[in-house]
């Protein structure tokens, strides 16, 4: 059992001891009545030490919790509450507590669901209408697409990572005419702009699946789970998005962003390393050190005629390309509309 487990059933059991006003409690008294309960939770003998009561009747006493619970020692042996009506259950909570909760609740909403939340549907349930007669409307909101396709497979994926399974994955990507069978080791679940990936090792290579292309999934009960220690802040720490290149090296990205949006960059970087370079009254130019990949290429896009890439060369001329084919299909759009 957890120490934190341990720790809530001891101040159950306290508060149980030192409300009750039909029976005197000496620290001996309390000690053996936690061993006690701990044994009836536990099922083995389990010693309490003087030590951890004292430190629990002293976080009881204190802030630390919440509790400030009003114990008190009489005929200089004995261990009460002065107030008989207090229980570190009856904690008040103010006005601002409820609204803070409130806004965790519609937080772990967002979460609802995930089977490894399941269990907690009915404690936000409880929690959201105890709080209800607050009136207090949720004033976060996360972005959430409830549409996509590939949510359904979390659960499984989740649960044999967590388990250490390997699985056989049919797998069909956008460019693939046929679909394939990957027995994979399940190593990560990876979102990136509203979209989820399973990070898996495949023969010699760490794979990247989009789960919106996963078809099925089956258990391989035969094979040994390999399990590569993965590191995702390191893995992921030299490219923006989910896809990482086991070759590339990353390079220094070096691009102008006009005055009139360069406080958004700014306030959010692009990438952890970005820093700038000059800044002037027209602009702030701006350097980060990424490899090339497609979700860089989307985020500068996205940015449109408010940033303007000046190295490297390759990434320079695949975005002025991008940019002329939509100017093209534009083009051709006006000459249709005008035809029609």
């Amino acid at each position: 059992m957890s120490s934190n487990k341990n720790a809530l059933i001891r101040y159950k059991t306290l508060d149980k001891c030192l409300k009750n006003t039909y029976k005197q409690y000496t620290l001996e008294d309390l000690i053996d009545e936690c061993s006690e309960a701990l044994f009836e939770f536990e099922g083995k003998e389990s010693f309490v030490s003087k030590r951890t009561v004292q430190l629990d009747l002293q976080n009881m006493r204190s802030e630390k919790f919440g509790y400030e619970a009003p114990i008190e020692v009489y005929e200089r042996k004995y261990y009460r509450y002065s107030d008989p009506d207090y229980s570190i259950h009856n904690i008040s909570v103010n006005e601002n507590d409820l609204k803070a909760m409130n806004n965790a609740i519609q937080i772990l909403k967002q979460f609802k669901d995930f089977s490894m939340f399941k269990e907690m549907n009915g404690v936000i349930q409880k929690l959201e209408d105890s709080i209800h007669s607050t009136s207090q409307k949720s004033i976060i909101h996360l972005d959430k697409n409830e549409q996509l396709k590939g949510l359904e497979h979390i659960d499984v994926l989740y649960e044999n990572i967590l388990n250490k399974k390997v699985l056989k994955i049919c797998y069909k990507s956008f460019k693939a005419r046929e679909e394939n069978f990957l027995t994979v080791h399940p190593q990560l679940l990876k979102e990136y702009n509203n979209r989820w990936f399973l990070i898996c090792w495949h023969k010699k290579a760490i794979y990247n699946l989009a789960l919106d292309r996963i078809i099925s999934i089956e258990t391989d009960d035969d094979t040994e789970y390999i399990d590569k220690d993965f590191d995702a802040d390191r893995y992921f720490g030299e490219v923006i998005g989910a896809t990482v290149s086991e070759t590339q090296r990353p390079q220094n990205v070096v691009f102008f962003v006009n005055s009139q949006h360069a406080p958004y960059v700014k306030t959010k970087p692009f990438h952890h390393s970005q820093e700038i370079i000059e800044e002037d009254e027209n602009g702030t130019t701006f350097k980060i050190c990424v490899q090339l990949n497609f979700e860089l290429e989307r985020m500068i896009l996205g940015m449109g005629e408010f940033l303007t890439v000046l190295a490297p060369r390759k990434l320079k001329q695949r975005i002025a390309k991008s940019i002329s084919i939509a100017h093209s299909n534009y083009q051709s759009q006006n000459t249709t509309a005008e035809e029609l």
